[in-house]
C-alpha cells in the first residue's frame, strides 16, 4: 500500500514540474513579443523600399490570371514579382502566402507586409493579397492587382477591404 501511495504521489510531483514549467516559458515569450519591436535595419529598410517601388511600377497594369509582366498581373503575381526583385522568394499562390512570415496584428503593420483578405461572399478563405505601400497611425494603403480595376492603390479603411481582411503577415 505504501509502495503504491509513494507511487502515486511521485507521478503528480513530476507531471506538476512539467506544466508549470512550460507554462512559465510560454508566458515569458509571449510577454517579451509584447514589449519588444523589432527594428528593422538600414538594409531591410531599402530592400522594402525597393520592394515597394518595383510593386508600384506596376501600377495601371491590367488584371490577368497567372499574370506576372506589365501585360498582365494578378494579386500573388504582384506580390511574388515585387519581393523577387530583390531575391526573396515567396509561394506563388495566395493560399501559400498566407502562411508564410509571421503573423501582424493589423495595428502593428508597417510597409513592406502583406494584407490578406475573404472577397467571396459567406467566405472567410484568403482569396486576395496586397502589399502594404504606407502607414501612419489609424492609416494603412496597399497595392494589389484588382479583377476589375487592374493594379491599384487603395485604403484598408475602405469599406469593402476593411470588411474583408483577414490577416497580416511579415515577411521581412
Amino acid at each position: 500500500m505504501r509502495k503504491i501511495t509513494y507511487l502515486i504521489i511521485f507521478l503528480l510531483t513530476i507531471s506538476a514540474c512539467k506544466s508549470t514549467k512550460t507554462n512559465k516559458v510560454s508566458t515569458k515569450k509571449t510577454e517579451k513579443r509584447k514589449t519588444e519591436k523589432p527594428r528593422k535595419t538600414h538594409s531591410e529598410t531599402t530592400t522594402i523600399a525597393n520592394i515597394i517601388k518595383t510593386a508600384e511600377s506596376y501600377n495601371g497594369v491590367r488584371y490577368k490570371y497567372g499574370g506576372t509582366t506589365k501585360k498582365g498581373m494578378d494579386c500573388s503575381g504582384l506580390v511574388t514579382t515585387a519581393y523577387k526583385s530583390e531575391n526573396v522568394l515567396l509561394p506563388r499562390t495566395t493560399r501559400d502566402l498566407s502562411t508564410t512570415g509571421d503573423w501582424v496584428d493589423v495595428k502593428e503593420v508597417q510597409k513592406g507586409d502583406l494584407l490578406f483578405f475573404a472577397t467571396n461572399k459567406n467566405s472567410r478563405n484568403v482569396n486576395h493579397v496586397g502589399l502594404v505601400t504606407n502607414v501612419r497611425p489609424g492609416f494603412v494603403e496597399f497595392i494589389h492587382a484588382s479583377t476589375s480595376r487592374g493594379v491599384i492603390i487603395s485604403k484598408l479603411s475602405d469599406k469593402y477591404w476593411y470588411f474583408a481582411f483577414v490577416q497580416a503577415r511579415r515577411i521581412l
